[in-house]
C-alpha cells in the first residue's frame, strides 16, 4: 500500500449532506417521468450515495426510487493487477433495469474506467432505457470519454493527489479527503 499524507479536508459530513440536498433537487428537475427513475450505487462507496439520494427524494416528494447495488469487479479491465483472486460481492438489484431511468452512482470520478465497467455490468442485467452517471467528486484526468451529468464538486487534482471520501457507512466517518501519496 502506497503511503499518504492528508493535504486538506474537502468536505465536512454537513456540506456532504448539503450537496447531497442540491443533488437530489437536480435530479428532480431534470427527471421527467418519477416512475421510471431508479438508482444504481457502484459497490462500495457508490451504495450510500445512492441510498442516501433515495431517502431525500422520498422526503421530497413522497415516492420510493428503487435502488440497487452493482458489483463490478469482475468487470474490471485492470484485473488481473488488482489481485490474483478478486472478492466477488454480489450485485444485488431487485427490480427490472428494463425500460428505467437509471441513475448510477459512485464517489470519485476519474479516468472513467470503474464506470465503464459499471456500464458493462448494468447491461448484463438488462436494457435501462437511459443511464446517467452521478459522482459526489469529479477530479478529472479522464482516460475513457465519461462524464457525469450530475457532480457534486469538481476537484482539480495532480496525478499524486488522491481524493478519499469516508462515508459512516464503510468507513465510519463523514468526510472528503484530498491525500498525496509520498515517495
Amino acid at each position: 500500500m502506497t503511503a499518504t499524507r492528508e493535504k486538506s479536508q474537502l468536505m465536512s459530513a454537513s456540506e456532504i449532506d448539503r450537496t447531497l440536498v442540491r443533488l437530489a433537487h437536480e435530479i428532480l428537475e431534470k427527471t421527467e417521468n418519477l416512475d421510471k427513475l431508479a438508482f444504481i450505487g457502484i459497490r462500495r462507496r457508490g451504495v450510500p450515495l445512492a441510498q442516501r439520494l433515495a431517502a431525500k427524494i422520498e422526503a421530497l416528494e413522497s415516492r420510493r426510487v428503487p435502488v440497487g447495488i452493482l458489483d463490478i469487479n469482475l468487470y474490471r479491465d485492470d484485473l488481473s493487477t488488482v489481485s490474483t483472486q478478486p472478492v466477488v460481492s454480489a450485485t444485488d438489484i431487485q427490480f427490472s433495469v428494463t425500460g428505467k431511468d437509471i441513475v448510477l452512482m459512485d464517489d470519485v470520478l476519474y479516468t472513467g474506467r470503474t464506470i465503464r465497467a459499471a456500464l458493462d455490468a448494468l447491461f448484463d442485467q438488462g436494457r435501462p432505457a437511459r443511464v446517467q452517471l452521478l459522482v459526489l467528486i469529479d477530479r478529472g484526468h479522464r482516460e475513457l470519454p465519461i462524464e457525469a451529468r450530475y457532480v457534486g464538486r469538481m476537484v482539480q487534482t495532480t496525478g499524486k493527489e488522491i481524493i478519499e471520501v469516508k462515508f459512516k457507512e464503510v468507513d465510519g466517518m463523514e468526510k472528503v479527503l484530498l491525500v498525496e501519496r509520498v515517495d
